[in-house]
């Protein structure tokens, strides 16, 4: 029997995923799983770029699942996540349609695609999300080096200082006892999946990047999104530990930077986070993932590649 099929429509920030993965689902009659660990958080529309405006309404609407399923003050970790997309998955099938996982978090991804095994379905009960936020960065990386110290020493500089990340690493760490970005422990996924990478010129994606931002603030609409956020209990601790536009607009409204220094610094942070998750990506491919990389403005193409994907 031949298996369900999947569609994963993967690419740094600003590439264009979500508008792509919109087109494609009114074109092969399919359902979007967003794989974006910021985007399950209600209340982070603007900045998480959940564009739900692309969706569109009422009877031409495209139904999207794993937006919006925890308040932002609530951890939420891989485990969590890989369980929710699964189900997903199978729902969209058992409707007749066509999953198309869309996302830039290359670590919720692989969990997916790969079918990591994490916990074995037994959620850790140690530390949570929340406790790792209240250490320190040397804090965090001792917690690493105490679990698998060969995994810390394989991190590049930029890893071994990012905190948000390495909370993810201790995540998995804390539940499958071994990381999987290295040596995963799998239980294939009874799927077949066509990847597809937007490809985007470092140029162009820093010009993407600096217009998205501008375009955000346009009426302050992203500051009022976080000054909302704060105002409904979010303390600008927790806003920072978000990053990016969370981050910066906080540190902005703390007044610890000027307006032109909060769009030039989360400017350089978020062309430095999609040079991150092409790493991730390339480094995903190199173990054995195949991923067809593609020009958003290669519409043809693309169409002719999932259309050669679900036909066979």
């Amino acid at each position: 029997m031949k298996q369900p099929k999947i569609l994963v429509i993967l690419g740094p920030t600003a590439s264009g995923k979500t508008k792509l993965g919109v087109e494609l689902a009114r074109q092969f009659n399919g359902e979007i799983i967003s794989a974006d660990s910021r985007q399950v958080y209600q209340g982070m529309d603007i900045g998480t770029g959940k564009d739900l405006a692309e969706y569109g309404k009422g009877k031409n609407a495209v139904k999207y699942h794993l937006l919006d399923l925890v308040q932002p003050n609530r951890p939420y970790d891989l485990y969590q996540y890989q369980k929710a997309a699964y189900k997903a998955i199978l729902s969209v099938l058992e409707r007749g349609k066509l999953p198309i996982i869309v996302g830039g978090s290359g670590l919720y991804l692989q969990a997916v695609v790969d079918g990591y095994i994490l916990g074995e379905g037994v959620r850790t009960t140690t530390t949570d999300n929340t406790d790792y936020e209240k250490m320190t960065l040397i804090d965090i990386q001792s917690l690493i080096i105490k679990q698998d110290k060969a995994f810390f020493e394989r991190l590049n500089n930029s890893e071994k200082n990012n905190k948000r990340r390495l909370i993810r690493y201790l995540e998995i760490l804390q539940t499958s006892k071994k990381i999987v970005s290295t040596k995963p422990r799998l239980k294939k996924p009874p799927y077949e999946f066509l990847v597809i990478g937007l490809e985007v010129g470092l140029d162009s994606l820093r010009k993407r990047i600096k217009q998205r931002i501008l375009d955000r603030l346009v009426g302050d609409a992203m500051i009022k999104e976080v000054k909302n956020l704060h105002k409904n209990g979010l303390s600008y601790k927790r806003l920072e530990s978000f990053g990016l536009e969370y981050k910066f607009i906080a540190l902005y409204l703390q007044k610890k930077l000027t307006r032109e220094e909060m769009i030039e610094k989360l400017s350089i942070a978020t062309g430095q986070f999609a040079k991150r998750q092409m790493t991730w990506f390339r480094r995903w491919e190199k173990q054995g993932r195949g991923i067809n990389w593609l020009r958003i403005n290669e519409s043809k193409k693309i169409n002719k590649l999932v259309t050669n994907f679900l036909a066979n």
